[in-house]
């Protein structure tokens, strides 16, 4: 490990943390419908969009309308994509002249952007017209990332609301999130990324020949437009396969930077939107504190592993970092440090092949996934996942103190409880019984690309992935018709069965009074709490899922330290 890697993370961590109050206090701004230095240009949109849609803005709804709401939305969303898909072949800006997509792939691939998984199993660049990665992917990068953001803002007037049954109105907030968040941003750093040497153009794909002759197939496409949305929206889904390890998705060290800056900056502006809506920052902070410390646990560890290197190599005498899978110019430190981000977040996207990792460092991306994308989180599903092991963890301290537990001036009882387990519960659910049956029937086995404990790995990753809508791979499993449909299964109720839930968890908290702070009340913005919190999210994230890793990623590195490999 070096000096200059440990930089890269911590000029990060600063740079988020220095925009985190400002682009909180905004977002507290715009869902609260007051005023912004945007509003001049874009209210006059947002008033039409409420007129066309048959949208009043003072109506506001109760949870099970807005879980309405979201999910009529999203069903004709998927439609939407699924028959761009299917139809892509007879539509314009197909320069390359793709085929329409299969069926169960067409499925998949519309499951996973409509919940903002962005799991893959295409190659964009021979499989997806310029079209459908607009008019589609793209799209869907907005409006998934909006709905995320849109549940996160609703549960939080939940906790904060007293005496109420409505959580706002889905349609506002959707729209607001849209138009004064994402597509500023996106527009502003996507600039900046053509900036770098991405392309954004329509051209069809150019043949060339290199100096010493031979000819290579350069893909082009709109390419800067789509980039921006992705990490912002913690989508993650590449232009092209090689995603973010591609140069033409991520040309420099400078764009590298930026992309991780993207991923972070909404769901760690969100902690600050809470503390802001609930009239105490501090609130807000200590989410932010509980974030930063599993996202520095992790990067830590996956460096350590990464920098290592590979002890077969280091028994033939040769030193150094585990570079298999690396782009020289991000090397062990960037490509471990993008790897923790983007899976600490629901983001997906990849500098490096985390198949390639070493197993401890593989292991890391796979914990951050199976802890329910909670540190920082997917833009809104990170906070409101969050806010469910809050729930949680004021409810094992009542209990180890024999008082009832109270957050925010409101009793927790068993209701809220309940809400809050069965929003926790969808992970382990979702992510250990697909693994399981997996493992054992043909259609499992038979796109794996490695045996032994990394093929259970690829396995395990694949669910954790896609249940935690995350996207990224283990890339030595392949697809069939098993995979794509058992995945988007997966990746449906990973979505929306926890959504529901914590929405649910949100009209039980908005209907309580509240009462007044004693002096047996625990406070949760202190750092005991903090600390408790952290140690309710490891405790449960390893009683449930360390038995599955330690087959998979454990008994791999306690193998490789033997001198076997797999």
């Amino acid at each position: 490990m070096t000096l200059a890697g440990w930089l890269q993370a911590i000029v990060l961590f600063l740079v988020v943390l220095a925009l985190t109050k400002p682009l909180g206090l905004y977002m507290t701004l715009v869902f609260a419908g007051e005023r912004t230095w945007l509003a001049p240009a874009l209210r006059p949109v947002e008033s039409l969009v409420y007129r066309l849609g048959g949208v009043r803005e003072d109506a506001e709804m109760d949870w099970v309308a807005y879980a309405l709401s979201m999910l009529a939305f999203s069903f004709v969303s998927f439609l939407w994509l699924y028959a761009l898909l299917r139809l892509q072949k007879w539509l314009p800006l197909n320069p390359q002249h793709f085929d329409n997509m299969p069926p169960e792939l067409a499925w998949n691939t519309a499951i996973s952007f409509l919940t903002n998984t962005n799991w893959q199993f295409y190659s964009g660049e021979s499989s997806m017209s310029y079209l459908s990665q607009m008019a589609g992917l793209a799209w869907h990068n907005f409006v998934s990332a909006g709905v995320g953001i849109a549940v996160a803002i609703a549960v939080v007037r939940g906790v904060v609301r007293t005496s109420t049954k409505t959580l706002g109105n889905f349609w506002v907030d959707l729209t607001r999130c849209c138009l004064y968040v994402l597509l500023p941003i996106a527009i502003v750093f996507g600039l900046l990324l053509v900036s770098q040497g991405v392309p954004q153009n329509f051209h069809a794909y150019r043949t060339v020949h290199s100096v010493s002759g031979f000819a290579q197939r350069i893909t082009g496409g709109p390419m800067g437009s789509q980039e921006a949305i992705k990490e912002l929206g913690t989508n993650g889904g590449g232009f092209v396969n090689a995603n973010s390890a591609s140069p033409n998705e991520n040309p420099t060290p400078f764009s590298n930077f930026v992309e991780m800056l993207l991923i972070f900056a909404i769901g760690a502006g969100l902690t600050y939107t809470y503390g802001a809506m609930a009239k105490d920052p501090r609130q807000g902070w200590a989410l932010f504190a509980v974030m930063s410390l599993l996202f520095a646990g992790g990067f830590a560890a996956a460096y350590a592993a990464e920098a290592g290197g590979n002890p077969l190599v280091h028994h033939l005498g040769i030193a150094g970092a585990n570079m298999e899978g690396k782009e020289c110019r991000f090397g062990a430190a960037g490509s471990a440090l993008f790897a923790t981000v983007t899976t600490d977040t629901s983001c997906g996207a990849v500098n490096a092949m985390h198949d390639s990792f070493m197993p401890l460092g593989g292991l890391i991306p796979l914990v951050n996934m199976q802890l329910g994308e909670i540190v920082f989180g997917g833009v809104g599903s990170g906070l409101y996942g969050m806010i469910a092991f809050v729930v949680l963890t004021i409810f094992i301290a009542g209990l180890m103190v024999g008082r009832t537990p109270e957050y925010l001036g409101k009793k927790i009882e068993r209701h809220e409880v309940q809400f809050a387990l069965l929003a926790i519960l969808v992970t382990p659910v979702l992510v250990l019984v697909p693994t399981a049956i997996a493992v054992i029937v043909p259609a499992g086995l038979a796109t794996l690309g490695n045996s032994g404990p990394h093929g259970f790995s690829e396995v395990l990753y694949a669910f954790s992935s896609t249940n935690a809508n995350n996207g990224s791979a283990f890339a030595g499993l392949g697809p069939n018709r098993f995979y794509d449909i058992l995945t988007g299964v997966n990746m449906f109720f990973g979505r929306f069965a926890v959504a529901v839930a914590v929405l649910a968890l949100a009209g039980a908290l908005a209907g309580k009074k509240a009462i007044p702070p004693s002096a047996g009340t625990f406070a949760t913005n202190s750092r005991i709490f903090v600390g408790l919190l952290v140690g309710v999210i490891l405790i449960v994230g390893a009683l449930t899922f360390l038995p599955a890793d330690a087959l998979g990623p454990i008994v791999e590195h306690l193998a490789l330290v033997q001198g076997k490999t797999f």
